[in-house]
């Protein structure tokens, strides 16, 4: 009893400080800001409230744009976990009907076998009409029971069939979201993982070209440290919102890690990826940075891009190692370029990090 009063107090404090917090800042007191709020107050999330406490600083408020990227940013995703284990157990449960409905079939089968054995061996004794009859009566009763238990079974059967195949769906978009970075809706690095070794069979045992993008956001650590980090994480979206509209068909997109984007091309020689790399960059550079909360202009962003290209005996490391030394050259040559490992520039980066 003691331990639930303790635990009883421990929460009350949470939810006294989340609604303290929404009331002092003159906040809406939607679920979204008490979750904020509890979270916070929890300390459980440090990033969360690393960027609260910063915006808080730099700002004096949050605003209403602040509060939804905090939680899409630091705490959507993390329901993905219930999500599926609260399907997974709607799952168990439906099987468990199931199997309670087959058993109860199960045992009206038995018992209209025993009736159907009982009916041959009184038909076979029977001396009068009257006993027949009252024989036929019984195996027609018994027969309706049967065919009204096997009907409800067929019906509920039908339903769970439907059930299931709902909470199918619900774990194949579960399974989708747990492969997407929630701040830009692209692949995550998880899925850039296991789609680039896909592809990068599929180009070898085929004999196909196949491109790989890697690239960086031009002084992205600017950006955290002048604006803070909301409007870092307003720079990713925008590059991923760049992406979006760029990449098509086929070609894999992912958030690579941090600020590093991947962008995976089959059937793309070198050339050809050189060119949707610099479509890319314009496409990025093209947009105009406001800060949400001020509609402050904050200038352009730029990206720098390294290009490489699948060559036979490679492997997926290889791949990915080439074209990470053609983005550091593309750094070190004053960003905002392209560069392919055909270039000179590859050349001398790979040279000096051998040296």
């Amino acid at each position: 009893m003691v331990k639930v009063l303790d635990e009883h107090e421990r929460t009350m404090a949470f939810a006294e400080v989340a609604l303290g917090q929404i009331r002092s800042l003159k906040q809406t007191a939607i679920p979204r800001n008490y979750e904020i709020w509890y979270v916070y107050a929890t300390g459980y999330n440090a990033p969360l409230n690393k960027i609260i406490n910063e915006t808080l600083a730099r700002n004096g408020r949050l605003t209403e744009a602040d509060l939804e990227q905090i939680y899409e940013t630091y705490l959507s995703h993390i329901k993905t976990t219930d999500r599926i284990d609260k399907v997974g157990a709607r799952v168990i449960g439906e099987i468990d009907d199931v199997m309670k409905v087959l058993s109860e079939a199960l045992g009206m089968t038995s018992s209209y076998d025993v009736s159907l054995s009982g009916a041959t061996a009184k038909l076979a004794s029977a001396k009068s009409r009257e006993q027949i009859k009252s024989i036929v009566e019984t195996l027609v009763r018994s027969t309706k029971e049967m065919r009204d238990t096997n009907k409800a079974l067929e019906d509920r059967l039908t339903l769970s069939k439907n059930e299931i195949s709902n909470l199918q769906q619900s774990l194949e978009a579960i399974r989708a979201e747990s492969l997407t970075d929630p701040l830009t809706g692209l692949g995550n690095r998880k899925y850039f993982d296991r789609m680039i070794g896909m592809a990068v069979q599929n180009a070898l045992a085929s004999g196909e070209p196949l491109s790989l993008l890697l690239f960086d956001i031009d002084h992205f650590k600017s950006f955290n440290d002048s604006y803070g980090h909301l409007t870092g994480d307003q720079v990713l979206r925008l590059v991923g919102l760049s992406l979006k509209q760029t990449i098509k068909g086929q070609d894999i997109t992912a958030r690579y890690g941090g600020e590093e984007f991947a962008v995976v091309l089959p059937n793309t020689a070198l050339r050809q990826a050189l060119t949707v790399a610099d479509h890319i960059r314009r496409a990025v550079m093209a947009k105009e940075l406001k800060k949400k909360s001020t509609g402050e202009i904050l200038g352009r962003v730029t990206i720098s891009v390294g290009v490489s290209m699948l060559k036979q005996g490679d492997d997926t490391d290889a791949l990915i190692e080439r074209a990470d030394a053609c983005l550091y050259a593309a750094k070190r040559n004053g960003r905002n370029r392209v560069i392919c490992e055909a270039d000179p520039e590859y050349a001398v980066e790979t040279h000096s990090r051998v040296a």
